[in-house]
């Protein structure tokens, strides 16, 4: 039942090193597409203050994280949620202080990034709290690495509607929604994780 992903091995120390710097001290973290649920239960280890939220679409990830949420020993790890970042309207969340998204807005469909923003004002809107995306990106006036524009060739390749998304564009949608970015946190592997807010 268990999945592994070797990068949330990888990247779960630096991504964890932000998460320091950003996350509220209390509430409630809302991670969309937790896939496996490695980063998750990581987190909830690290950050016992605060009480963590997994969720996914896939079933199959579900079930991994239900595996690793069986093996938890805290008290601070809710059962996972199926949710589709791409219906905001249908989300049964009780309520988020934080919302955490790893390596879904380049793996999925625009409409889910349209949909996390969506989403996202209307448990975090006006608090000042923190949205917090990692992932690789597209940035003007930044040279691409070469590394990343295969990782978007063969994205495309897979689905044509995956890839790795302009920056700007995001700022964009963010924007609309009433959100600013509030910080941009250089990661390894050419990866950034990005922090949008509504105050």
């Amino acid at each position: 039942m268990k999945k592994h992903a070797p990068a949330a091995m990888r990247n779960r120390d630096p991504i964890a090193a932000v998460l320091h710097q950003e996350l509220p001290e209390s509430g409630t973290v809302l991670e969309i597409a937790s896939g496996s649920g490695e980063h998750i239960v990581h987190f909830a280890h690290l950050f016992g203050n605060l009480d963590w939220q997994p969720s996914d679409p896939d079933p199959e990830a579900i079930a991994s994280i239900l595996a690793y949420f069986n093996e938890y020993d805290g008290t601070n790890l809710r059962l996972p949620m199926v949710l589709d970042a791409a219906s905001p309207a249908s989300w049964e969340v009780r309520g988020a202080d934080a919302i955490l998204c790893i390596n879904m807005i380049h793996i999925s469909p625009w409409e889910a990034t349209l949909g996390l923003f969506e989403g996202a004002a209307r448990f975090l809107g006006g608090r000042n709290l923190p949205l917090i995306l990692y992932g690789p990106y597209i940035e003007q006036g930044v040279e691409t690495a070469p590394s990343n524009i295969e990782f978007d060739e063969s994205l495309r390749s897979r689905n044509g509607q995956w890839g790795l998304r302009r920056l700007e564009d995001v700022d964009a949608v963010a924007a609309s929604h009433g959100f600013a970015r509030t910080a941009r946190h250089a990661m390894p592997a050419n990866n950034l994780t990005v922090v949008y807010r509504a105050g």
